[in-house]
């Protein structure tokens, strides 16, 4: 298996058991921020909330891009990952969709609760169908407990992975740390890094 395998490898599984962890469980933070500056091996963020964290990266790092997708590019049969509003007819109104790589299917699959927005919901699963709806095209995206219906709206953000490196990553850049671990000296360590281009950020 070649260095580059095994890293994609690696990363689904990370995001497999990530993702699906509340930011409280096991002494984890979930980030959402820019990157302010880099101090040595320490990563300054800004998170959302306005606090300034510390954080690091174990060994061997896996840095992950976030890239520009179309709603074209996600057809039957692929795994997809979508943070949303549940609507009163029972539709999840999508403010993203993920399209995973064949590599990560199955990560983080199910409907939950998810902290993009307060009541806003994560839905991983496979798509089943699309439809065009009034409100822009519906996926029914079937999961192993259930199947949800997300209507991708002209505002829905597309997008889909690819492996980044950690050059890329500079002042200005915006992550997403799923849960990164708390360390003794108050600082942050995550085995991972999720990071727009260009001034984009994840959308999740």
């Amino acid at each position: 298996m070649s260095r580059v395998s095994r890293r994609v490898l690696a990363a689904a599984s990370f995001i497999s058991v990530s993702i699906v962890l509340p930011a409280s469980a096991q002494e984890t933070v979930r980030i959402r921020g820019t990157v302010e500056r880099i101090d040595g091996p320490v990563y300054v963020v800004k998170n959302r909330d306005g606090a300034e964290l510390k954080l690091t990266v174990t060994d061997n790092p896996l840095f992950v891009a976030i890239v520009p997708s179309t709603m074209a590019d996600i057809k039957q049969g692929m795994f997809v990952g979508s943070s949303g509003m549940m609507q009163p007819d029972g539709v999840q109104k999508a403010i993203e969709v993920h399209i995973f790589p064949e590599s990560m299917r199955g990560t983080g699959e199910g409907h939950y609760d998810w902290d993009l927005l307060p009541k806003s919901k994560m839905t991983n699963g496979n798509v089943e169908h699309a439809v065009t709806g009034v409100d822009g095209p519906v996926l029914s995206v079937k999961y192993k407990d259930g199947e949800k219906k997300l209507v991708v709206t002209p505002q829905t953000v597309v997008v889909t992975y690819e492996m980044g490196k950690r050059e890329d990553i500079g002042p200005g850049t915006k992550i997403f740390v799923a849960a990164a671990k708390k360390q003794p000296d108050g600082t942050l360590q995550t085995p991972r890094i999720t990071y727009g281009r260009n001034g984009e950020g994840p959308a999740f």
